[in-house]
């Protein structure tokens, strides 16, 4: 039963949301287009508003219920987190995509959710403050997913989602290795600009 979760967590985590309903609702490919993303950030600037909108939720989902399933299923707190982290890994690297998936902030988000909401939370808030402070959607993905774990170890009963929290958290930090490089050149696009329309090198979006 926890290997068939397994394989199911990543098949869900691998569905490609953005490419879907860009593709089913309009012309676009974000793979081709804005920063070359397939995540909501990109879906927002190339297709619109409520297609981003709903790219972010579905992604969300995608590691939100597979956990939510195991716990059900499964007393096992090992098995939730690996679970979990297979979701993540499904997004990330997606079958469906030859392996070239985003970088896993919206799925991370659903994972957290499931393992720990109130630590999630906080770390939602993190984000809040300092992408508005700051306006780079990359740089409020970075410290809320640092701030996670802290938060976790403080405020969860379940110490063992630590490594996986962890394990996510670095992911997440080598997938944002260009967001990184352009923040410390000042080069990162910050939320609310326009990406042109014709294909471009990958840039900018963290919530791929």
């Amino acid at each position: 039963m926890a290997l068939l979760l397994l394989v199911f967590a990543y098949l869900m985590g691998s569905i490609p949301t953005g490419v879907i309903l860009a593709k089913a609702f309009s012309d676009v490919d974000p793979r081709q287009q804005g920063s070359g993303n397939i995540g909501a950030t990109n879906i927002y600037r190339t297709v619109g508003k409520k297609l981003g909108a709903i790219t972010l939720l579905g992604d969300t989902l995608k590691g939100l219920i597979p956990v939510v399933i195991v716990r059900g299923v499964l007393d096992s707190p090992f098995w939730v987190g690996a679970v979990a982290l297979a979701a993540f890994l499904g997004h990330v690297y997606p079958i469906f995509l030859k392996f070239k998936g985003g970088k896993g902030i919206a799925t991370g988000l659903g994972v957290f959710l499931a393992l720990a909401p109130f630590p999630t939370i906080l770390s939602l808030v993190v984000f809040i403050a300092v992408a508005y402070t700051w306006r780079y959607v990359s740089l409020g993905s970075l410290s809320a997913t640092a701030a996670f774990p802290i938060l976790l170890a403080i405020f969860s009963p379940h110490r063992i989602y630590l490594p996986f929290a962890l394990v996510i958290g670095v992911l997440i930090f080598y997938r944002h290795r260009e967001n990184i490089r352009r923040l410390t050149a000042g080069k990162e696009s910050k939320f609310g600009m326009k990406f042109r329309t014709t294909p471009s090198p990958p840039e900018g979006s963290s919530l791929r």
